[in-house]
């Protein structure tokens, strides 16, 4: 639950860029450019802003994520037809499996009880369900998904987790040298901070593969890394 406020970062911006009273980037500006490097930090890092929800599926096989939704992450497991009632663990597959084994997988015998899912990132809000689901009495499935930050607002608090404080600092100087980058001294720290908040961002990945408890399960395709 994120507790640091958006004028807080703000001001530190502020304070960065000597310009406190706002005179030569107003307040807004920078907002503006804060809820940007919070899309910029989930385009970067779709686990940024997580959502753990149920969902109800619709008929067939072919799924997409909710309208905030973003890429998914995971479908955990079947949550009945009143999407609250916990129920079978769905399992991932390869497309190439079930097109290979059940070639009229799309049109199976419907069941509102999802035993498989498939998924590439290549159309990251899109997903399958096996087997299809019916036209009504349709079942629920709890997801887990990337999901765009809704927009910030001076007075109130960011969106994100509050680890990525410094990050959208670093965004919001990189986008307010920019604005100046015809002079070299300006040009020179929008690189810099825009090399810094990538680093950040890449550098938590790499400290979240290595911290994840399921790095000893390299035949977790959630693990692995691979696309289906």
């Amino acid at each position: 639950m994120p507790t640091i406020t958006v004028n807080s970062i703000v001001e530190k911006a502020q304070i960065i860029l000597q310009d406190t009273t706002s005179v030569r980037w107003p307040s807004a500006e920078l907002l503006g450019w804060l809820n940007d490097g919070q899309r910029e930090i989930v385009l970067l890092k779709p686990n940024a802003f997580v959502k753990n929800q149920s969902a109800q599926l619709v008929a067939g096989t072919k799924q997409t994520l909710p309208a905030d939704g973003v890429q998914l992450i995971d479908v955990v497991r079947n949550m009945g037809t009143d999407g609250a009632t916990p129920g079978r663990a769905i399992r991932i597959v390869t497309r190439e499996i079930l097109d290979s084994q059940t070639p009229d997988w799309h049109s199976s015998t419907a069941s509102s009880v999802a035993r498989h899912y498939t998924y590439t990132a290549l159309d990251p809000k899109t997903f399958y369900v096996y087997p299809p689901q019916p036209s009504s009495n349709r079942g629920w499935v709890e997801i887990i998904y990337g999901a765009a930050p809704t927009e910030a607002a001076l007075g109130g608090v960011i969106t994100l987790d509050d680890i990525y404080q410094t990050v959208l600092v670093d965004y919001i100087l990189y986008r307010a040298y920019s604005k100046d980058a015809e002079y070299a001294a300006n040009q020179a720290n929008a690189i810099k901070h825009q090399q810094a908040y990538v680093a950040a961002l890449t550098g938590k990945f790499a400290v979240e593969a290595a911290a994840n408890p399921n790095s000893t399960a390299p035949a977790n395709p959630n693990v692995t890394g691979k696309t289906q």
